[in-house]
């Protein structure tokens, strides 16, 4: 006869609930992992790893993505969308409606400080600001009727990078390695390189938002320790090691009584990629053997474009290692961003100086060894600027702005849509920033329309209920 103490206590409603929940869940999931665009490789000690690389929808153009994050708002009518008209009515008033801007400010129209010439076989007009970028127009599409809904920085930030005009959504980093996790072991799958200025909205704006934690933006700066909190504590690489042996030990525990956890194991597939980082971040951050061509290919030797050079290095280095998605910000040139509402002279012309000849580097050094094909690069800020004047600079101006891509599948010597003849408005072909995201994600061998993630009670995407593949910038 047994004492009921010591009994094996009867298995409770909320236990039962919890068990048949987890083998109910254990049956899809086995179910998700008969399709390749879902299954994920195990790592030692059966963990799934969250970045292993996954098949795309489709053949993929693009294997990485480099986005060069022009923080500010770059003037379209003074960098790749000339506008002759803007010359011959300068100081008049403009003679179409405006809109209400962040500053409300109505000023006369002010002709470009820069001239346009052609450059190469297209004969693709830029403005003198970008000398070196100019040259390599013929791989380049540029888009001249993009679109946002928002004229203020913080919330246009936001929208460009998670197609939501608040913070929380995930950004097109998290998304593209969600989807496609990394084919880098041992670096992080969505990387910001950090130039010198975090934009306005913050690391936010390169948040895995609802996705895993390990689709999260990686900060990378320039110095001695360029990523904050891999460096080892432990006394020894062994004793490090049983620590990460240890949670697994728990993890697997964990999950014979709960189930499955992202958040946990999120959590520790993090633990083990910052072990391997301590290891390839040091050699990946180490220029020392890069050519004295390169160095001066990308800028590396002048002081005003050297900041920008190392980034611009570092992203191709990244490709090389098979990062998903590397993000550049702006390096701080002692002034504003690219938002010149006044001094719009002296302001541009420092920004883009010190971006033009490190971009063209690594366009030119992406193609000569043959990454470029396989790398889509997308330069693009949040909005673009007024043709009229704000005192000495420009407003913002969300109406109708340029972006341009190259690689990667897109067609180059290509200019897309059209604004008006003051560059106000888009007016032919007008691409959304949902457009580019889709157009992105298709590039990289993904149907935006099914790359969703289950969340607050149904299917979210990174382009919404919204966005079109632009194809006519595609090769």
């Amino acid at each position: 006869m047994h004492c009921n103490r010591f009994r094996k206590a009867p298995i409770t409603r909320r236990d039962m609930l919890g068990q048949c929940a987890n083998g109910f869940g254990a049956m899809a999931l086995a179910g998700l992992l008969g399709d390749a665009a879902y299954g994920a490789e195990p790592q030692a000690g059966g963990i799934v790893d969250p970045l292993a690389p996954k098949k795309p929808h489709y053949k993929a153009k693009a294997k990485s993505v480099i986005f060069l994050y022009m923080d500010g708002g770059p003037s379209q009518v003074d960098t790749f969308d000339p506008k002759p008209r803007l010359k011959a009515e300068h100081g008049q008033r403009l003679k179409i409606p405006t809109q209400p801007t962040q500053f409300g400010q109505d000023g006369a129209i002010m002709q470009s400080p820069w001239e346009f010439k052609n450059y190469g076989k297209s004969g693709i007009p830029v403005s003198e600001l970008f000398p070196n970028v100019a040259t390599c127009v013929d791989d380049m599409a540029i888009i001249r009727s993009m679109v946002s809904d928002h004229p203020e920085h913080t919330n246009a930030n936001f929208f460009l990078h998670s197609g939501f005009g608040m913070q929380g959504r995930p950004s097109m980093g998290a998304w593209a390695t969600y989807g496609l996790g990394s084919q880098c072991r041992d670096l992080p799958g969505f990387i910001v390189l950090n130039s010198g200025m975090i934009p306005p909205g913050g690391v936010d704006c390169f948040t895995n938002g609802f996705l895993p934690a390990t689709f999260q933006g990686s900060l990378f700066r320039q110095g001695a320790v360029p990523v904050a909190n891999i460096q080892r504590t432990e006394a020894s690489p062994a004793d490090q090691q049983a620590k990460l042996n240890l949670m697994h030990a728990l993890d697997a525990a964990g999950k014979n009584h709960v189930g499955h956890d992202d958040r946990i194991e999120a959590a520790i597939a993090n633990y083990e990629l910052a072990f391997r980082m301590q290891m390839a971040v040091p050699d990946l951050m180490d220029l020392k053997g890069e050519t004295e061509a390169t160095r001066k290919l990308y800028g590396l030797d002048d002081p005003k474009t050297a900041t920008y050079a190392h980034q611009c290095i570092v992203a191709r280095r990244m490709v090389e290692r098979g990062v998903r998605f590397i993000e550049l910000l702006c390096p701080n040139v002692g002034g504003d961003r690219w938002d010149q509402h006044g001094s719009l002279k002296s302001g541009h012309e420092n920004n883009a100086r010190a971006v033009d000849r490190p971009i063209a580097g690594l366009l030119k050094d992406l193609k000569s060894r043959g990454l470029l094909d396989s790398t889509l690069v997308l330069w693009a800020g949040e909005f673009g600027r007024t043709p009229n004047s704000q005192g000495d600079g420009r407003d913002h101006n969300p109406y109708g702005f340029t972006i341009w891509m190259a690689g990667g599948g897109i067609k180059g010597g290509t200019v897309y849509g059209a604004t008006d003849e003051y560059g106000y408005y888009a007016v032919e072909n007008k691409t959304t920033v949902h457009d580019m995201h889709a157009t992105v994600l298709h590039l990289m061998g993904m149907d935006h329309k099914k790359l969703t993630y289950r969340f607050s009670g149904r299917d979210m995407r990174l382009t919404d209920v919204y966005g079109d593949v632009v194809t006519g910038v595609l090769a």
